[in-house]
């Protein structure tokens, strides 16, 4: 494939991204951050978003697995997590955090737990879909492009 049907490619992903509400304006905030002197800028900063939201996922299926459900902590991890999405632009995230969050308040354990795997399935979607997109601006390089700006 050439650079420039690779590019089409990646144009129209990182659409379908937006349009499905995978991703809002803050990720293209983000984007406009990285620059020559910074090429993985973008990369770097999702790949520290992986990294947090793994360990707030674990730590939310822990505290929730408790007898004693500490809301408090659950609702901090819930908060952070919805910070480190939102900053990012992960929106379906975001999103499931917002009702996480009003369940933590009303103390409710089921509606805790039936967030916790609709976050984790929302994360896993925007994971997958950002490594693809990774992959296409890889691709891209690799073909003799020059780095999406």
């Amino acid at each position: 494939m050439d650079v420039a049907q690779l590019k089409r490619q990646l144009f129209e992903y990182t659409t379908l991204l937006f349009h499905e509400g995978f991703l809002d304006e803050q990720f293209t905030q983000l984007q406009q951050l990285q620059d020559e002197n910074n090429p993985d800028f973008v990369v770097e900063v999702v790949s520290l978003f992986f990294d947090d939201s793994e360990r707030l996922l674990n730590e939310l299926a822990k505290a929730l697995d408790q007898q004693n459900t500490d809301f408090k902590k659950v609702d901090a991890h819930v908060h952070q997590l919805k910070g480190s999405s939102s900053s990012i632009g992960a929106q379906r995230v975001q999103r499931v955090c917002i009702t996480f969050r009003n369940y933590c308040q009303d103390k409710n354990v089921e509606g805790c737990l039936k967030c916790l795997q609709q976050v984790k399935h929302e994360y896993s979607l925007v994971k997958n879909k950002l490594e693809t997109l990774f992959t296409l601006e890889k691709q891209i390089l690799a073909a003799g492009g020059s780095a999406p700006m």
